[in-house]
C-alpha cells in the first residue's frame, strides 16, 4: 500500500469519527474535520512527490521580463 493510500484511509477514519459526534459544534467534531483535511492534504502532496499528479499551476513564471529602471 502506498503512503498516499494510507493517508487517505486515515482521512476517512477521521471523517467517520467526526460523523459519530452528536454535534457539529463540538470541539471533537471540529478537531476530527481538521485532522481529515490535514490527512487529505498530506495524501495530495505525497501523490505529487511520487509523480502521480502534476503540480498545481505548473506554468513557470516569465523570467524574461525586464525590471523597470
Amino acid at each position: 500500500m502506498k503512503p498516499s493510500e494510507i493517508y487517505k484511509e486515515n482521512a476517512d477514519n477521521c471523517a467517520t469519527l467526526a460523523e459519530g459526534e452528536p454535534s457539529k459544534n463540538s470541539p471533537a467534531y471540529k478537531r476530527y474535520r481538521r485532522m481529515e483535511e490535514a490527512w487529505r492534504a498530506l495524501a495530495e502532496e505525497q501523490e505529487w512527490l511520487d509523480g502521480e499528479v502534476p503540480p498545481v499551476g505548473s506554468n513557470r513564471a516569465d523570467t524574461t521580463k525586464k525590471r523597470p529602471g
